[in-house]
């Protein structure tokens, strides 16, 4: 029977409910806005499946890439849209084109997140970009096994817990199944997330769109846009990513589960057959592959993830190596700390009226930090002056 007494080593994979033959375990939020398991004992019939599939319990072992590419997506509309070079609209469409299935994130009514299938390309488009909210499996790990059965190809497409979480499920290997994770900082609260859209618009209905990494003014100046409706007009509510106070908490590590900090599903063991991310410090390694619309850094994890790259007529690509990766994407290794503040902050989200100042009071650098930060301000200032003199 599974039963988490330590949170940070339960990663919410929901591998544990999905394989459970009497339906016994439930996921449910705790104060936080996290899932985790909880067992009806009164149904439960011991046979151990739970902890057999837990991955928790069962990691598998770390391993590095057989090829690493920087990539870019010819069709500019596509990279656009995507959140870095575009690469996992092309995967899907070949999916797609062969009679297959693509499971992805997207929002669902509310702008939360779930893990959902697609069987056409217009479908897929509601996969594309960076959702950093933690999705929901409900169904997913079985409705990919269903597919897998009945012989179509199938995409699985989540972070990398969530796709050790599917193998450990099936227990077995698919041919026809392709598994692609990505590089993952870390997964934040869907209660903050919730909270933040609250405060700020109260009605989702209002809301038409969400993009945690609007590339209109730049792959590395990326914006946070919502758009909605404000008394019947369009408007939108545009802010960088660094000015942002639900990104600011996020990109701080003071919104992100507690197993974030723990991560055994990195280093390769999620056994994806390919791993996407940004290529960041592309600019650095090979500035023929930048023009700051995004650059993708694939990782070929397996044969099958290499017999599956699309062509060059279509994908621009340049050999790398997973030292220059782990140069400028430690996480792809590396566990995040948790912010120091963590605890204090949720302590305080129960009580909150206004999520956004608490954001900012808990991000707010204590006085002589800030005080040292105004003095290196001041000083560089006077230096500038001076020489402009």
């Amino acid at each position: 029977m599974i039963n988490i007494v330590d949170k940070t080593s339960c990663c919410g994979c929901s591998a544990c409910a999905s394989v459970c033959p009497k339906q016994c375990i439930n996921m449910e939020g705790d104060n936080e806005g996290f899932l985790y398991p909880h067992v009806d004992k009164d149904t439960c019939i011991d046979c151990g499946l739970c902890e057999k599939v837990c991955n928790e319990l069962n990691p598998m072992a770390p391993r590095e890439p057989l090829q690493v590419l920087a990539a870019i997506n010819k069709n500019e509309k596509i990279r656009l849209k995507s959140s870095s070079g575009g690469i996992f609209y092309v995967l899907a469409s070949k999916i797609i084109s062969e009679g297959g299935v693509v499971f992805g994130a997207r929002f669902d009514e509310n702008w939360q997140v779930l893990i959902d299938y697609a069987e056409d390309m217009e479908s897929v488009k509601a996969f594309m970009g960076s959702k950093y909210v933690q999705a929901r499996i409900e169904n997913a790990y079985k409705d990919v096994k269903y597919f897998l059965i009945k012989g179509r190809k199938v995409l699985f497409s989540g972070t990398p817990c969530q796709v050790a979480g599917l193998h450990q499920f099936l227990r077995k290997q698919f041919d026809n199944l392709l598994t692609v994770d990505f590089i993952c900082h870390g997964i934040p609260s869907p209660k903050v997330w919730q909270m933040y859209l609250d405060e700020i618009f109260g009605c989702y209905k209002r809301m038409k769109s969400v993009s945690f990494r609007d590339k209109t003014r730049g792959w590395q100046n990326y914006h946070f846009r919502i758009e909605y409706d404000d008394n019947e007009n369009a408007t939108m509510l545009l802010s960088p990513a660094t000015q942002n106070q639900y990104m600011r908490a996020f990109l701080s590590d003071l919104i992100l589960r507690p197993s974030c900090s723990f991560c055994v599903a990195k280093s390769g063991s999620s056994r994806s057959d390919i791993t996407l991310a940004d290529f960041w410090g592309i600019w650095n390694e090979n500035p023929q592959m930048y023009d700051n619309k995004g650059t993708s850094m694939i990782f070929i994890n397996t044969d099958k993830g290499r017999l599956v790259l699309p062509s060059e007529e279509i994908v621009k690509y340049d050999k790398s190596d997973y030292s220059t990766a782990l140069k400028y994407n430690r996480v792809c290794k590396v566990s995040v700390s948790p912010n120091s503040k963590r605890d204090l902050f949720f302590l305080k989200l129960k009580t909150t009226e206004s999520v956004t100042r608490l954001i900012e009071k808990t991000l707010k650098p204590p006085f002589m930090q800030l005080c040292i930060i105004n003095t290196k301000l001041l000083i560089r200032r006077l230096i500038k002056l001076e020489w402009g003199r």
